[in-house]
């Protein structure tokens, strides 16, 4: 009798701990008929990133949405680009929000790809919706202005132009609950997701904020997290870092069930999920 005892006791820590490893090999399914797509900063891999032709060509790939990051200029308009500075992308230096709208349709984004260096505008949040109108999903991102809340009413204002919240057309995502919580008290019916930064991320907060997307950097997606989001009817998008490792993250986090991928990858993301 002890050694059947022992044996059972020693048969179910081996379970245990063989259920411990594997909890991140679980296959679990996503909230969504299909995962979606969500085309980061347009089809970057092949053109100037945050730019019109990016956004065309993500668009004719058919993605779910088109993501883009709006930074404000000196003289108050919104323009589409990702970073603080023009230094990275632009022939020009310096804050974005140091120059006029004018000054900035001066400079040109700039890319060198099979030795050929490209030149593209620096589009208005207003030109890209020119551009593409009711024909397509637009994933925002907002953030403060000099740590003040002054992009969110204008923002509202183009969207509401072009009837893109009432069509259900947008989502919009920051890592500032302050500017999500405006953004709700101007649009209450807008989507929203809360960001949060790679090594930042609370399950608690996630599971407490009035918010039903939840945006994490994929080194710190687990099972546990997707489960838990998932029960409390949340959807998990993810968003990458480091391009050299997305692939094989966006593989790992596949396992998941997680609902959305900000892919800079469009085909393999479209391919490893059979769309």
């Amino acid at each position: 009798m002890n050694k059947r005892k022992i044996t059972l006791q020693l048969i179910g820590c081996v379970v245990t701990v063989l259920l411990s490893a594997c909890n991140d090999s679980v296959i679990t399914p996503s909230l969504m008929d299909e995962p979606r797509i969500i085309a980061h900063r347009g089809a970057n891999e092949w053109y100037n990133e945050s730019t019109i032709p990016a956004y065309k060509m993500a668009a004719e790939d058919g993605v779910d949405s088109l993501e883009m990051d709006l930074r404000m200029t000196k003289d108050g308009e919104l323009v589409v680009m990702h970073d603080e500075t023009l230094n990275r992308t632009t022939n020009g230096r310096g804050k974005v929000s140091d120059y006029t709208l004018a000054e900035l349709k001066k400079l040109k984004t700039i890319e060198c790809r099979e030795e050929k260096i490209i030149f593209e505008g620096i589009p208005t949040l207003k030109e890209i919706l020119e551009t593409f109108q009711d024909k397509e999903k637009y994933y925002i991102e907002t953030r403060l202005v000099d740590e003040k809340l002054l992009m969110e009413e204008k923002l509202i204002s183009l969207l509401n132009e072009y009837k893109l919240i009432e069509n259900q057309l947008v989502t919009i995502q920051s890592f500032s609950e302050k500017s999500l919580m405006k953004i709700k008290r101007l649009a209450p019916h807008v989507e929203l997701a809360l960001l949060f930064r790679k090594g930042s991320f609370s399950l608690t907060k996630a599971e407490t904020a009035d918010f039903p997307i939840i945006g994490i950097e994929s080194s710190d997606v687990t099972h546990k997290i997707v489960e838990t989001l998932h029960n409390q009817g949340k959807e998990v998008h993810v968003f990458f870092y480091d391009k050299k490792t997305q692939k094989a993250e966006q593989e790992r986090v596949k396992k998941f069930g997680v609902d959305g991928y900000f892919t800079d990858y469009i085909h393999f993301t479209k391919k490893i999920l059979a769309i």
